[in-house]
């Protein structure tokens, strides 16, 4: 009986060192200390060659990695479907050009909003209001939808009638990006 047993131990150790050696793995690849590039499996052997890119020059069949497992080596972003996609238009800043300055009566600036692009969109206008020696008394922000191709009349508020008092002219933004 004791001989037995160590042949059933023999035979056992054989069987994993030569699984270890053909790189047979049940896992896939996803193992301790195993990766995409490697294949998985502790393959030691020098003429395997797991780099699909290039043919092997000896091991017979098996020498070449194949990605079998389910998980894509690639990110959605390479295919253009991703979060991100470069496919997609950005609008093109709207132009903005003074109509009216505000007045000790009239708190807010008039501007008229052009939108360049094929669809509708909102756009940030920003107002300077400075005082006669051309110091910025407050500058605003407001956001405006604007149709496509279209010009819009826009209001810009100051944050209280009591500054209107100190506002000698108005200065905006040239451009007014889209949102």
């Amino acid at each position: 009986m004791d001989r037995r047993g160590q042949k059933l131990k023999f035979t056992a150790v054989a069987v994993v060192v030569v699984l270890a050696l053909t790189g047979f793995s049940t896992s896939k690849g996803h193992s301790r200390g195993s990766s995409h590039s490697g294949g998985g499996g502790g393959c030691s052997s020098s003429s395997q060659n797991h780099d699909s890119s290039s043919s092997s020059s000896g091991g017979g069949s098996g020498s070449t990695y194949h990605d079998y497992d389910d998980d894509d080596d690639y990110t959605d972003d390479t295919y253009g479907d991703g979060g991100s996609s470069s496919t997609s238009t950005t609008q093109q800043d709207a132009t903005v050009e003074l109509v009216d300055c505000a007045t000790p009566s009239e708190a807010y600036a008039t501007v008229e909003v052009t939108n360049p692009n094929a669809t509708g969109g909102y756009f940030t206008v920003t107002v300077d209001f400075l005082d006669a020696g051309s110091d910025r008394v407050e500058e605003r922000s407001t956001d405006e939808y604007v149709g496509g191709n279209d010009t819009a009349t826009v209001q810009v508020d100051l944050s209280s009638p009591g500054v209107a008092a100190k506002v000698d002219h108005c200065d905006p933004e040239q451009y007014a990006p889209a949102n």
